[in-house]
């Protein structure tokens, strides 16, 4: 086992996006593309997935060049997993239009031996049996467990998120999904029931009020960056679990990790799909960082 080195499990997807003023079809994304670009920027990243095989070779060229190791991407033969979302004009509502599972119906992620021991698991936004199916397979007691979810899962699959969440050592939520976990209205007290549940660290994202961390040990408010452009919200609960759990496995610092995050999301709400996390240039993510770094409270 390597130090620094992530486990990434999710889902990789063709989008179709509408937002109150473009429509976009077949953009490439899916919870381990955003995480995936987000920390492979830093990391060595292995990731477990499927796609089908009309899988673009744009997608192909994109993961080859983020990760280190896609041993455990599978290619099977049908179609790819494919999602349709249409935004509404505050762009925090977004109503899903459609979802076709293609070979993602069927997949059950099937470790290497080298991906049992990472030293970062990223359990990114998925089925938790799925996540529950990685966490099985890990053989490195030492692994940091980041897991992220939906709303969709605390509604459907309320008992196997929680064994998940039970066997993680951080969760990533956003303020309403953590209330409604919850049944809490205030975003201490779902902190600290969170943390009940089992993981040492729980961050709250609030959109663009920021996001907070909390420990036993330590509270960390972060505020937002102020995009004025916004394009495409897409994928930023994704690209901030990549960067967290990236900036988490190069320094273990919980400040830069909510820094670099939320700096990271920033960025990748201002074009559709990736194209505006990859090609970010380093000082442009060092200056949100340094813009950011002036909202602390702690």
């Amino acid at each position: 086992m390597s130090r620094n080195s992530i486990l990434i499990v999710g889902s990789i997807a063709m989008d179709t996006i509408e937002t109150p003023f473009e429509k976009k079809f077949d953009v490439l994304g899916g919870s381990t593309t955003y995480s995936l670009i987000a920390s492979g920027k830093k990391s060595n990243v292995s990731i477990v997935g499927i796609v089908g095989n009309d899988f673009p070779i744009e997608g192909q060229a994109l993961y080859e060049s983020y990760a280190n190791d896609l041993n455990d991407l599978k290619i099977a033969e049908g179609k790819t997993f494919r999602w349709g979302g249409k935004y509404h004009e505050n762009w925090d509502d977004r109503d899903t239009l459609f979802t076709e599972l293609g070979v993602f119906l069927d997949f059950n992620p099937v470790l290497s031996d080298s991906n049992k021991n990472r030293s970062h698991i990223l359990l990114a936004n998925i089925h938790p049996e799925l996540q529950n199916s990685v966490i099985l397979q890990n053989q490195n007691p030492e692994a940091v467990i980041v897991v992220d979810t939906m709303n969709l899962w605390i509604e459907t699959t309320l008992s196997s998120l929680k064994q998940v969440i039970s066997s993680s050592n951080i969760l990533l939520i956003n303020e309403s999904e953590s209330f409604l976990l919850t049944k809490e209205d205030n975003i201490n007290n779902a902190a600290h029931s969170l943390m009940n549940m089992g993981p040492e660290i729980v961050v709250i994202k609030k959109g663009s009020r920021g996001a907070e961390l909390f420990s036993l040990k330590e509270h960390i408010e972060v505020g937002a960056f102020p995009v004025k452009n916004v394009v495409d919200p897409t994928g930023a609960g994704d690209v901030f679990a990549g960067s967290f759990i990236a900036s988490l496995a190069a320094d273990n610092s919980n400040e830069s990790a909510l820094l670099s995050a939320s700096a990271s999301a920033s960025i990748s709400i201002e074009s559709f799909g990736t194209e505006k996390l990859q090609n970010a240039p380093s000082h442009e993510i060092k200056e949100r960082i340094n813009f950011l770094s002036k909202t602390l409270k702690s």
